[in-house]
């Protein structure tokens, strides 16, 4: 996998790189103070779609074959299961630990779900029934936009991996020529899952205990992300699962209770039900094939 990813780049890629890795975090730290700052981090998000279609090909296993679409599905449905359950431990530990990031994070879902529920200001003008639906459609559009941009984070986690091992083959060539490699991708990964964590600290000043817990509490999940990444070898089902589960999320704390342990429910029905139709086709192949096997002795 590090031979093809770090696989000689062009110049236009690796400004382009740049722009999705060093110069998103850029823009989300002045995004605090400018509002100019927060569309352009948004615009580098839906360019970096562009990038991912050149460094996509560079996870695939050249010799392994095509998955099937149920096999991709399965993949979809594993990974999620397993950043919903790592997401879940992870959370239970951050509450227990860290309080004060528990707290300030309760604090701003509770004012955030208030303002999602309509609760009207004292000075703020009635709306008619109308333009109070339009409103509401408004902002759950929003919220989706907002959490559908989150999964292309794993474009700009990507595009950190490849830099960061860039760097590596360059500084340790000697070690890198010797077919070593793998402590590489793993320094690789752990660098950028404590950036991911801090990242969510850029855009909003807050108090150190607040912000060590949401560095460690966000490291540990951009980590989990990594290890799909890496497992999958597929940039965009990464996507998808990190959208997703936002998007769940979100939707579980503003609208619908339990959103996200409702969807993971059905995701595990249907990752239980496609494992064993996949099992019997298997099964069914190896019959076929000792079948043949047998006839030709």
């Amino acid at each position: 996998m590090t031979t093809n990813l770090t696989q000689t780049i062009s110049k236009k890629l690796l400004v382009a790189l740049l722009i999705v890795a060093i110069g998103a975090e850029i823009l989300l730290y002045v995004s605090r103070y400018s509002y100019l700052a927060s569309t352009l981090y948004d615009a580098v998000m839906v360019a970096s779609i562009f990038v991912g279609m050149k460094l996509h090909p560079r996870l695939r296993d050249e010799h392994a074959a095509p998955k099937t679409k149920r096999q991709l599905t399965l993949q979809f449905t594993g990974a999620f299961l397993l950043f919903f359950l790592g997401s879940t431990i992870i959370n239970v530990y951050s509450n227990m630990v860290f309080k004060d990031f528990s707290t300030d994070y309760d604090q701003y879902v509770q004012a955030y779900t208030e303002i999602q529920s309509g609760v009207p200001e004292n000075h703020a003008p009635k709306m008619t029934p109308f333009w109070s639906f339009i409103d509401k459609i408004d902002t759950i559009g929003d919220d989706l936009y907002t959490d559908s941009l989150a999964g292309l984070e794993e474009v700009w986690r990507l595009a950190y991996i490849i830099l960061i091992l860039l760097v590596c083959k360059k500084l340790f060539s000697k070690r890198w020529e010797t077919g070593s490699r793998d402590p590489f991708l793993m320094v690789a990964l752990f660098l950028t899952s404590v950036i991911f964590g801090v990242d969510h600290t850029l855009d909003t000043e807050s108090a150190w205990t607040v912000k060590i817990g949401t560095i460690v509490t966000f490291t540990n999940m951009g980590f989990l992300f990594g290890i799909i990444l890496l497992w999958t070898r597929n940039l965009w089902l990464t996507v998808l699962v990190h959208s997703i589960y936002d998007i769940t999320a979100t939707v579980s704390w503003y609208y619908l209770d339990y959103a996200v342990e409702l969807f993971a429910l059905v995701v595990l029905i249907v990752h239980i039900t496609l494992f064993i139709m996949e099992k019997r086709k298997n099964r069914q192949i190896r019959l076929v094939e000792n079948v043949h096997t047998n006839i030709a002795e």
